[in-house]
């Protein structure tokens, strides 16, 4: 049989790396059952080799799980052990892996793919109005370990430092943890009458960070008649 599917390019790409790229939109996971533990978005697992255990990441209790009651964030995300390779993927979206050295970072759930169990995580409240911008409750990350996460296109890093940045709550892939966005509405509430898209409200960004813009809102919001 011949085809340009079995070319070296579409094959695995064997590594001892824990973290690996197979492509812009695949990644491997290797996992020895002493090596920490994944935790991935729910239906982000699109194949695995080896022995696999997948299973709702709990809450952890406490104001965590109060805050995930409230808001639905963290309530999509597995827990992944085993002994083998797992790969993930999502939409076919681009993918970036960011090593935690102690550091911290906040990101849209949306745009989470995995990470190690080894971080600590949490939910964290932009302030109020962000219901209607949707994007008031997002994940805060902090430790030593590995993120994936994913950018629907190219994304574009924004130097927030030397002005204000505000961005389209939908389009935010992640930011600096030491910035605290702030809700932002140029419009009149008679506008926001039939619409569904986030650019009633922006996130405003002030100080010395960046933030991570994918060239994408997301899958359109369908309000009803």
């Amino acid at each position: 049989m011949r085809s340009n599917l079995f070319d070296a390019t579409n094959q695995e790409r064997q590594t001892t790396d824990r973290w690996a790229l197979q492509s812009s939109k695949m990644l491997r996971c290797a996992l020895q059952p002493q090596s920490p533990e994944i935790i991935a978005a729910a239906g982000a697992m699109v194949a695995y080799q080896g022995q696999m255990d997948f299973a709702y990441q709990g809450s952890g209790g406490g104001m965590k799980l109060l805050k995930k009651l409230a808001t639905g964030e963290g309530g999509n995300l597995m827990h992944v052990r085993g002994q083998g390779e797992v790969f993930f993927a999502k939409n076919a979206e681009e993918i970036f892996l960011l090593q935690l050295e102690g550091d911290a970072i906040t990101l849209n759930t949306k745009n989470l793919l995995a990470f190690d169990s080894s971080i600590q995580w949490d939910i964290r409240s932009l302030g109020s109005g962000g219901f209607m911008a949707g994007g008031l409750f997002n994940l805060f990350l902090q430790g030593q370990g590995m993120v994936a996460v994913t950018s629907d296109g190219p994304p574009m890093l924004l130097d927030c430092s030397q002005q204000p940045t505000y961005v389209d709550p939908q389009a935010a892939v992640c930011w600096s943890a030491n910035l605290q966005p702030q809700i932002k509405n140029d419009f009149k509430m008679g506008s926001l009458i039939g619409r569904g898209s986030g650019e009633s409200f922006q996130l405003g960004f002030h100080g010395p960070g960046f933030v991570v813009v994918q060239p994408s809102e997301g899958a359109p919001v369908v309000t009803s008649s």
